[in-house]
C-alpha cells in the first residue's frame, strides 16, 4: 500500500502538472504569432477544459482519495463537484469533435475552408459545446433526473450522520440517464470522430498521390508546403484523440456496464484506477502538443527559456519589457478568441 505522504505527494504533483501544463498551452497560443490560427480556438477550449478540471475537480477527487471516499463538504458541494466532473469530461470530447470537423474541412476543402470556418461560427460552436455539456451535467443532476427515484441526490445530507465524519459522495444514476449521457457525451461523438479521421487520412493520401503525379511548379510547391503543414497539424490532433480514447474509454465502458446493472457501489479500487487514468488525459495533452508539433515546441521554448527575442524583430514573446500591445493581444485572444483571430492571422503574415 502507498503511504499517506507519498499518496498525497503524487496527487498534488498530478494537479500541479495538469494546471501548469494547460496554462502553458493557453499562453503559447495566446502569445505566439505562429499559433494565431482560428483552428487553435478549439485547442484553447480543450486546454481551458483541462485547466478547469485541474482547478475545480481534481482537488476534490484527491480529497476523496485521501479520505477513503468520505466527503466532508456537504451534499450541495457534492452535487456541484459531480456536475463539474461530468460537464468537463463532456466538454473535452465535444471540443475534440469540433477539432475533428475543423481538420476534415481543412484537409478535404482547403480552398473554401476560410469561408466555412469563420469567427461567428467558431464562437457558436464553442458556446454549443459548453451548453450541451451543461445540459448533460448540471441540469439533470440538480433536477434529480439521474437518480432511480428521480429525487435530487444527497438532498438529505443535513440529517442523519455526523457531518464531521463525512459521507460517501457518489454519482447516482438510472438507466435512462446512463444511456442519454454516454451516447451524447462519449460514444456518439467518438464514432463521429473516428469516421472523420478515417476520411481525413483517405483524403490526405489522395492529395499526396495527386501532388506526386502533377508537374512540378512554384505554385504547386507552395500548395504542397501548405498541405503538409495541415497534415502535420492533423496528425498531432489525431494523437490527442487517441490519447483521449486510451485514457477515457476504459472508464466509460466500466461506467456504462455498472450503470446499466444499476450497481450503485462499484469496486472502489478499480473505479479509482480507471477514473484517474481518465484524469491523466488532462496531463497528457500539453505534453503531446510540443512532442508532435514544431510550432508548439518553439513557443514552449520561448515561454520557458526566453529564447528567440533577439533573433526576430517581430517576435511576440520578449524576455524583458513586454509591450502593452502584446498584453492586450493576449487578453483579447483569451477572452474573445474567435473575434480576435482575423487580426492575428493578418499580423502574423
Amino acid at each position: 500500500m502507498i503511504s499517506t505522504a507519498l499518496h498525497w505527494l503524487i496527487l498534488v504533483s498530478f494537479i500541479i502538472l495538469t494546471v501548469g501544463g494547460n496554462v502553458l498551452v493557453c499562453l503559447a497560443v495566446g502569445l505566439s504569432r505562429r499559433l494565431w490560427r482560428i483552428a487553435n480556438c478549439f485547442v484553447v477550449s480543450l486546454a481551458v477544459t483541462d485547466l478547469l478540471m485541474g482547478l475545480l475537480v481534481l482537488p476534490f477527487s484527491a480529497t476523496l482519495e485521501l479520505r477513503s471516499g468520505k466527503w466532508p463538504f456537504g451534499g450541495t458541494m457534492c452535487n456541484i463537484y459531480v456536475s463539474l466532473d461530468v460537464m468537463l469530461c463532456a466538454a473535452s470530447i465535444l471540443s475534440l469533435l469540433a477539432i475533428s470537423v475543423d481538420r476534415y474541412l481543412a484537409i478535404s476543402a482547403p480552398l473554401s475552408y476560410s469561408l466555412r470556418i469563420t469567427p461567428p461560427r467558431v464562437t457558436l460552436a464553442i458556446v454549443g459545446i459548453w451548453a450541451l455539456s451543461l445540459a448533460v451535467s448540471f441540469v439533470p443532476i440538480h433536477l434529480g433526473w439521474n437518480t432511480v427515484d428521480y429525487r435530487v441526490q444527497h438532498s438529505d445530507w443535513h440529517m442523519g450522520q455526523d457531518q464531521e465524519e463525512g459521507r460517501y459522495c457518489q454519482f447516482e444514476w438510472n438507466n435512462n440517464y446512463i444511456i442519454f449521457y454516454v451516447l451524447c457525451s462519449f460514444y456518439l461523438p467518438l464514432m463521429i470522430m473516428c469516421a472523420m479521421y478515417l476520411c481525413i487520412f483517405r483524403v490526405a493520401r489522395q492529395q499526396v498521390q495527386r501532388i506526386r503525379a502533377a508537374t512540378p511548379s512554384f505554385a504547386r510547391m507552395a500548395s504542397t508546403a501548405a498541405t503538409a503543414k495541415e497534415h502535420k497539424a492533423t496528425v498531432t490532433l489525431a494523437a490527442v484523440l487517441g490519447a483521449f480514447i486510451i485514457c477515457w474509454f476504459p472508464y466509460f465502458t466500466f461506467f456504462t456496464r455498472t450503470g446499466l446493472k444499476e450497481q450503485m457501489n462499484p469496486p472502489t479500487t478499480l473505479h479509482s484506477v480507471l477514473l484517474w487514468l481518465g484524469y491523466f488525459n488532462s496531463v497528457l495533452n500539453p505534453i503531446l502538443y510540443p512532442a508532435l508539433n514544431r510550432d508548439f515546441r518553439k513557443s514552449y521554448a520561448e515561454l520557458l527559456f526566453c529564447r528567440g527575442s533577439s533573433r526576430r524583430k517581430l517576435q511576440t514573446i520578449k524576455c524583458k519589457d513586454s509591450s502593452l500591445t502584446h498584453r492586450v493581444h493576449f487578453i483579447l485572444f483569451f477572452f474573445c478568441i474567435p473575434w480576435a483571430i482575423p487580426h492575428y492571422e493578418h499580423a502574423a503574415t
